[in-house]
């Protein structure tokens, strides 16, 4: 059926062959990836809720290169530029670094489901448009040799269909594929938002943080009569 079907039709269909590859090909590898990524993440999260101080979390992070890392690193470096600086919003500006390094962690994560995503609503389409194609062939077919016979209909209309089969094939596993990896994404973005309150936890409970206090003390200002005279 392939051999004997239009140009239109056979382009058609291999570019959704190719496009299945495709799927499969980003199954292999974002499996793995996901596998590694939320197996470092668990650990990381071991860490920062195991320890006591946000230093102490670094030095059992540093030689890795786990995600973990990257939230202790910027928790420490906003720590480090907020020395000199009232106490007040260090918190909040601590909360937007982190939400900056979890969300670059979850944009890497995701890189390749638009793919997923494209090829499982288009080659359905792409499929049709290849039948439409070839049943209007068919049709010329028929009009040419002025008859109606069976055996020389379906031949057409079969290799028709066929490209209507290899979009299906093509976009039922990309589908599939797209909505498991969401649900492995979402369960490794919750594990990161775990690690980024933890580690604000760690920044409220260390007792020598480098936060200073604020440059205002009441204590040395004068009374307001001793001012006053």
């Amino acid at each position: 059926m392939f051999l004997g079907a239009d140009i239109i039709v056979k382009s058609v269909m291999i570019g959704l062959v190719l496009t299945s590859v495709l799927t499969w090909t980003v199954w292999l590898f974002k499996s793995v990836e996901l596998h590694l990524a939320k197996r470092n993440a668990r650990a990381g999260l071991r860490v920062l809720t195991a320890a006591q101080t946000l230093a102490a979390a670094a030095s059992e992070l540093r030689p890795s290169r786990n995600v973990a890392t990257r939230f202790v690193a910027a928790a420490l470096r906003e720590v480090e530029l907020s020395s000199g600086v009232s106490e007040h919003g260090v918190r909040d500006r601590l909360s937007w670094q982190l939400e900056r390094v979890e969300a670059a962690a979850s944009r890497r994560i995701a890189f390749g489901m638009g793919l997923l995503a494209t090829i499982g609503a288009v080659a359905p389409f792409v499929g049709l448009f290849g039948t439409v194609w070839g049943i209007m062939n068919s049709f010329i077919g028929i009009s040419r040799l002025h008859t109606t016979n069976l055996a020389v209909v379906a031949p057409g209309i079969a290799e028709a269909l066929l490209s209507t089969a290899t979009g299906l094939v093509a976009a039922i596993p990309a589908v599939v594929i797209y909505n498991c990896f969401t649900r492995a994404i979402g369960n490794y973005r919750a594990t990161l938002r775990d690690m980024s309150v933890a580690v604000l936890c760690l920044v409220d409970r260390t007792p020598a943080r480098s936060l200073p206090r604020s440059t205002t003390d009441e204590s040395s200002e004068p009374p307001i009569s001793e001012a006053a005279e």
